[in-house]
């Protein structure tokens, strides 16, 4: 019998490269003609990110293609087991469920392998390593690298002239707290590389003024900024000025940091300027930093937390410490205090 001609796979990027040829096609033939460099400039970013978008797409599709030809190749019989230990002995194909990426919104099209009285179990999920959320890990690392930089509507502005509209200002703060809830345990479970006794090692306090809600203000500084206000508009202030709207932050940092032996004129610049004959040494570099921050804990916790830090790296007191401070008189009490006790320990 002559055999049948076998018919070609179908193309999985099939959208993507039609996406692509639009594109090109506007540059070409189109209004791009008449457009100036920026008005270019916009329209590329919107149909490039379309096409990394509908790439997106079509490789997610692509995986539950092959999902399902992996399904039938197995005979049906791949035996998928619960979180809670039970068997989930049925499938069902054409699960869908939504993911919010930098590119926009995408479509996760899986297999549920169910049980009675059971929560679906969804293997590919856990091979895409999909958020329990909408939003994906991507998105939450933009919304912190840009939330860091100032307000939650500057970080929501800067999201969306990059990715367009895909997350809105509620989304973006819960993004932000989910992504720092596990840096305490972080750092509690790190376990401080050994040095030799050579290398110092520093730690670092300082205060920080963060400005707050005026519900969040402490007691004082709450009334103070009463009086203010029924005292009327006060003159011009002073930039980065905000009185009575701030709570002190203590900030602290322990690290290690390799001896850097400088001559004066590598740090101060000499009459004249530096000469080619005598380049200047390279200053010391943090390594292996310890950071915490608290606007709610006291100054003597945080300064504590990090001698602990300290007696933790150095536990037979063999190296030398070195304390940085601006000279804040109750933060030198606290690192007194604190020096003290660990040299009694």
């Amino acid at each position: 019998m002559k055999p049948y001609d076998a018919l070609p796979e179908p193309d999985p990027y099939a959208a993507s490269r039609d996406a692509f040829e639009r594109l090109i096609s506007t540059l070409a033939d189109g209004p791009a003609a008449n457009m100036s460099h920026d008005e270019l400039e916009v329209q590329l970013e919107q149909l490039g990110r379309e096409l990394l978008r509908q790439l997106m797409q079509n490789h997610l599709d692509q995986r539950a293609r092959k999902e399902e030809v992996t399904l039938r190749a197995d005979g049906g019989l791949p035996l998928v087991i619960g979180p809670e230990g039970q068997p989930r002995t049925w499938r069902e194909r054409g699960h869908r469920r939504l993911l919010t990426c930098v590119f926009g919104p995408v479509r996760v099209t899986r297999i549920a392998y169910r049980g009675r009285g059971e929560a679906n179990v969804h293997p590919a999920d856990a091979q895409l390593s999909l958020p329990a959320g909408r939003h994906s890990r991507g998105l939450a690392k933009l919304a912190v690298r840009e939330a860091v930089r100032g307000s939650f509507d500057q970080a929501a502005a800067a999201i969306e002239r990059r990715c367009g509209k895909v997350l809105g200002k509620r989304r973006l703060k819960e993004l932000v707290v989910a992504s720092a809830i596990d840096i305490a345990a972080f750092y509690a479970a790190k376990i401080p590389t050994p040095c030799t006794r050579e290398m110092p090692l520093i730690i670092q306090v300082d205060g920080k003024g963060v400005v707050m809600r005026p519900e969040a203000l402490r007691e004082a500084t709450r009334r103070a900024a009463a009086r203010s206000a029924a005292a009327g508009r006060r003159g011009r202030l002073a930039p980065g000025e905000k009185p009575n709207r701030k709570r002190m932050a203590t900030v602290a940092c322990v690290f290690d940091v390799a001896a850097a032996p400088r001559r004066p004129h590598d740090i101060v610049h000499p009459p004249g300027g530096r000469s080619e004959a005598r380049p200047p040494r390279q200053g010391p570099k943090a390594e292996r930093k310890w950071c915490t921050a608290s606007v709610i804990r006291s100054s003597d916790q945080v300064v504590a937390d990090a001698f602990a830090q300290a007696a933790a790296r150095d536990p037979q007191g063999l190296r030398d410490w070195i304390v940085l401070v601006d000279g804040a008189r109750h933060q030198l009490d606290l690192i007194q205090n604190e020096a003290a006790a660990a040299a009694s320990a």
